[in-house]
């Protein structure tokens, strides 16, 4: 465990990278492979590379976008702008996790559907305003047991977290079956 701290706070970027390079893809694959019945890449190898690094920059921008938050956040209690009752560790931690999923969370969902789009070559925002609701049902709480842990292990949970949430999204979308989804063959 001293390794991984070591790492994390020597390497930040570096880190963030790697750990959402691996997680946040094997959570975009796990999802892919539960929808579609089968244990198939969701593209040739070339898309794959490019979604990997894509999770990559995201695990960066998610490194910036926290460590921006915490700041804003502590700005926010040192002007007396957090009730009192928030100010323990779990209460800022859910702080935090309200801010950051508010205010930063859509934009980032957006960066990440124009990189998928760059690499699709093709514009389509379909499901992004589902993707954004996960900020409220998902992502609020599970941030805030992120950010109630010591901050070597936020990126590292939160890449965990993507996994977590690609096996949710594969479990409750609509099955493929013979060309046709799971909804559409109840009809």
């Amino acid at each position: 465990m001293d390794r991984y701290i070591q790492w994390v706070t020597e390497f930040p970027f570096v880190s963030a990278f790697i750990q959402f390079a691996i997680l946040g893809t094997l959570g975009e694959l796990l999802s892919f492979a539960i929808r579609n019945r089968k244990l198939a890449p969701s593209g040739p190898p070339l898309m794959i590379l490019g979604k990997i690094a894509a999770w990559g920059v995201l695990g960066i921008v998610i490194k910036l976008g926290f460590t921006g938050m915490r700041g804003f956040v502590a700005a926010l209690n040192e002007h007396s702008l957090v009730p009192e009752f928030l100010t323990g560790t779990v209460g800022m931690a859910f702080v935090l996790s309200v801010n950051t999923n508010l205010f930063f969370g859509p934009q980032m969902m957006f960066f990440h559907r124009v990189e998928e789009n760059v690499l699709a070559r093709r514009w389509d925002m379909t499901g992004l305003y589902k993707a954004w609701l996960t900020l409220l049902w998902f992502w609020i709480p599970a941030h805030t047991v992120t950010f109630s842990l010591p901050k070597e292990f936020q990126i590292g949970l939160a890449a965990v977290w993507s996994v977590a949430l690609g096996l949710i999204m594969g479990l409750t979308a609509p099955r493929k079956t013979a060309g046709f989804t799971q909804h559409e063959n109840n009809l």
